[in-house]
C-alpha cells in the first residue's frame, strides 16, 4: 500500500494555484505576487524549451518529452461517421528513480542508500 504525505493525502489533483500558495508558504521571504510569477516563468520556459528542444530533464524528478503520434482514422463517438485525425505531437512524462522511490514510499529518497542493492549507477 502507497504511503502518501500529509500535503498530498488529499485525492485532488495540486492546481496551479495550490502550487503558488504552498510555494509562498513555506517561503515566508517570497510574497504571493513573486512567488506567481516565478511559477509562471518556469511554467512558460518548460513550455518553450518543448518546443525548441523537445525534451527537458530534470535530475531526480524526471523527463519531459514529446511523443509523436501518426495520423490516423478516428470515428465520432456521437454519430459514429469516420474522422481524419491529423498526425501531433503530444507531451509525455517519465519519473526519474528518485521520485518514484519517493511516490511509491518503499525506499527513501536518496538513491543512493535505496540502491544499495542495485549495482547500476543512479543517472
Amino acid at each position: 500500500m502507497r504511503r502518501l504525505d500529509d500535503a498530498m493525502s488529499s485525492p485532488q489533483a495540486m492546481t496551479k494555484s495550490e502550487l503558488i500558495a504552498r510555494l509562498a508558504e513555506r517561503n515566508p521571504r517570497l510574497v504571493a505576487r513573486d512567488a506567481d510569477e516565478a511559477v509562471k516563468a518556469i511554467l512558460d520556459m518548460m513550455g518553450a524549451a518543448l518546443i525548441q528542444a523537445g525534451r527537458i530533464e530534470i535530475r531526480g524528478f524526471g523527463s519531459f518529452a514529446l511523443n509523436y503520434r501518426p495520423p490516423r482514422i478516428g470515428r465520432n463517438p456521437k454519430s459514429g461517421e469516420r474522422v481524419q485525425v491529423p498526425a501531433k505531437f503530444v507531451p509525455h512524462f517519465k519519473a526519474g528513480k528518485e521520485l518514484r522511490i519517493r511516490v511509491d514510499g518503499s525506499g527513501e529518497a536518496d538513491p543512493h542508500s535505496a540502491s544499495q542493492s542495485d549495482p547500476r549507477p543512479v543517472r
